[in-house]
């Protein structure tokens, strides 16, 4: 299992080194109209009796151009399902702007581990709407220092291990911090224990806070096809080369939200993702 992993890290990272040469290259990139980006990752630790969700907004309007923040006229989280404890408790959160373009809320945890959770956005005229349910995750049994290196004598190996949980199919989001990050299925692994190793560069010295996210299958292909475009070094909410669209859609001119075939503009949607995740985290200091 640890080869076929580090394999596959080996090959992300070969793709995202450049070589240079000479010869200036002038390349038109396309021009888009202004998109919404939304970044609404919740992380739920599981022992905790509330969880804070924040969303992050923001416009772009070309490749490559940094985002912009964005003031949305309405944020709201609601659980059709959930089952409020009090005459004050209630199935829905509207998230309060704390800078701009940041929207916060916070609610017991059980809101967010039990039932489907949808996200309502509404920006210059238009609604969003994204949907999900908690995923599950799997606790970091052992996070070491290995001796062994990648390209060089820089790279710092990580050497961590999990326990899968054998009763469901997991998949796994891995956030090593700055913007690296790695997905891995256990369907070669699942109900066993899963080790492997990760490099980093020129880390002496650096405090390493490894998150381990569970994710749904949906979610899962997102980041995969986001780490293979940009190598591994951008966040899940960044604009690459090649827009890779979430699950937040644009509901605007839908009246029936069971059939989307009245929508007149099917590529008009947020970019970003809308996803509720267990998370366990672990640390370790690099020599």
């Amino acid at each position: 299992m640890m080869f076929e992993l580090r394999k596959l890290f080996i090959l992300l990272v070969l793709t995202s080194h450049s070589f240079s040469c000479e010869d200036v290259i002038e390349v038109d990139t396309p021009t888009t109209p202004p998109r919404l980006t939304i970044d609404a990752l919740v992380r739920v630790d599981s022992n905790n009796p509330t969880t804070k969700i924040t969303v992050k907004a923001g416009v772009t309007s070309s490749f490559f151009a940094d985002v912009e923040p964005t003031s949305l006229d309405q944020v709201v989280l609601l659980n059709p399902d959930y089952i409020p404890t009090s005459a004050s408790d209630a199935t829905a959160i509207p998230l309060t702007e704390v800078a701009p373009g940041i929207y916060e809320g916070e609610k017991d945890t059980k809101f967010f581990t039990e039932g489907e959770l949808q996200l309502t956005l509404e920006h210059d005229g238009q609604r969003y709407l994204a949907m999900t349910r908690y995923a599950r995750s799997s606790r970091i049994d052992n996070i070491e220092q290995g001796d062994n290196s990648l390209f060089s004598e820089n790279d710092k190996e990580i050497k961590i291990s999990f326990s899968d949980d054998g009763s469901i199919n997991n998949f796994y989001l891995f956030d090593f911090g700055r913007g690296d990050y790695l997905v891995t299925e256990d369907e070669f692994y699942q109900g066993q224990t899963f080790s492997f190793s990760y490099f980093i560069e020129d880390g002496v010295g650096r405090i390493v806070d490894v998150a381990l996210l569970g994710v749904d299958e949906p979610f899962y292909n997102y980041m995969n096809q986001l780490i293979v475009q940009a190598g591994g070094d951008q966040g899940p909410f960044q604009t690459t080369a090649a827009t890779v669209r979430g699950n937040i859609i644009n509901i605007t001119d839908i009246d029936n939200i069971n059939s989307f075939d009245n929508v007149e503009n099917s590529n008009n949607f947020a970019l970003g993702y809308f996803a509720v995740c267990e998370t366990f985290e672990a640390s370790i200091v690099l020599e």
